[in-house]
């Protein structure tokens, strides 16, 4: 049987490459977040207790670790992703997915010789990049319920509010970590809206091109788009 974990990873998977590993083998409890957390530092303390993924390489492996709050487990098993979305539970689809992204994208940076840092580019590259491919799964979702309809300009809207305003308006104190939110949501907004203007088969191959880049060239190539919205009969 499979569950909301394992079809997320496989949907990754599938666009970008297999990683070989179930990442539901990488779940650990309160007591291991707090200890890894306060192992990882100040900066630590500042990020959601909601899920965190957590990266360190030793013996030529990667040690991954993610945890998800009770509270976060309890409104996605009562409010199910896979029966619709709603204002419920859209805030924790957004996190449940993003820590297999980060984790996805670690182990294949690794496999490719990209070990994991306290280096606030490698945060920036995984912020990004989930925020990217977030976007995306939750479009997949909201297409499927529409169907045979069409994706509306007000369910957009309804994203990336709740995908973007939330980070553009969260108060970090520490200014490496406020300075990596605001840049990384502000690509990422370009970034989707660029992708929603693309048809299908094109959108997968920008995608897969995009995640190999570096942050610098994500960075470059994003704000060397157009700014410009998404016409109605481009929209799936």
């Amino acid at each position: 049987m499979t569950t909301l974990f394992s079809d997320i990873q496989r949907l990754f998977e599938r666009t970008y490459a297999s990683l070989g590993v179930n990442l539901e083998e990488c779940l650990i409890d309160k007591r291991r977040c707090r200890q890894l957390s306060a192992l990882a530092g100040a900066q630590a303390a500042e990020l959601s207790m909601l899920a965190r993924t957590f990266l360190r390489a030793a013996d030529g492996q990667l040690r991954v670790g993610i945890y998800y709050s009770s509270w976060l487990i309890e409104q996605l098993e009562k409010h199910d992703p896979r029966q619709g979305l709603s204002d419920e539970n859209i805030g924790p689809l957004i996190s449940f997915v993003e820590e297999i992204n980060h984790a996805l994208h670690a182990g294949l940076q690794f496999q490719r010789g990209g070990v994991p840092s306290q280096d606030e580019i490698y945060a920036r590259n995984l912020e990004l990049q989930a925020s990217v491919d977030t976007y995306l799964v939750l479009l997949l979702f909201v297409a499927f319920f529409r169907k045979p309809g069409r994706v509306t300009r007000a369910d957009r809207r309804w994203l990336r509010f709740h995908m973007f305003h939330g980070q553009q308006t969260q108060r970090y104190r520490d200014p490496a970590i406020r300075a990596r939110y605001l840049e990384t949501t502000l690509l990422a907004k370009k970034y989707t809206t660029f992708l929603e203007s693309l048809a299908t088969s094109r959108r997968v191959e920008e995608i897969r091109i995009f995640h190999a880049l570096d942050y610098s060239a994500k960075r470059e190539h994003i704000l060397a788009l157009p700014d410009r919205q998404p016409q109605p009969e481009e929209m799936p």
